[in-house]
């Protein structure tokens, strides 16, 4: 691993078939409440802000990334930064966390696939972390996303 590297960065994506961008934007750009989606987050609030809001603060706990000390819970205040409904883009930036995360952003896009579906595009930039390995916090998007979009495709297609 290598410490010095200025960032590490990342990027995921997946294919939703049955449901469209227009339909799964709103579940992204309601910021407040992740955890309905994401299926290793415990608990997702706001604490500063209007919800879907530039500058809006989040608070998240859950057992994704092992955190600082050996504690069992992973937590994070994350500001969103920036919103695009015409483009369904959003981004956000880790505040504080126990999860040894520096300089994180992320941007989240669901993009038109086709008529019937749509894409989830992930990315992130991080400093390196010690005793993490880039290529394994991809794979842990990877399932992440991959659990997340099942969830809100079935939430869209339930509806």
């Amino acid at each position: 691993m290598d410490l010095h590297q200025s960032k590490w960065e990342g990027k995921v994506s997946a294919r939703l078939t049955k449901a469209r961008a227009d339909q799964i934007w709103p579940l992204f750009k309601d910021f407040f409440n992740f955890h309905h989606w994401f299926p290793t987050l415990g608990t997702c609030y706001g604490i500063r802000g209007t919800n879907g809001e530039p500058g809006c603060i989040r608070f998240c706990a859950g057992s994704t990334i092992p955190s600082d000390g050996g504690e069992h819970v992973s937590w994070s205040k994350e500001r969103l930064t920036a919103v695009n409904d015409a483009e369904r883009r959003c981004s956000y930036e880790i505040v504080d966390s126990n999860i040894r995360f520096k300089s994180y952003v992320s941007t989240v896009r669901v993009v038109d696939d086709d008529e019937d579906g749509c894409m989830i595009e992930w990315s992130f930039a991080v400093d390196p972390v010690e005793g993490l390995v880039l290529e394994d916090l991809v794979r842990k998007y990877e399932v992440g996303l991959e659990s997340m979009s099942k969830i809100m495709e079935d939430a869209v297609v339930e509806n």
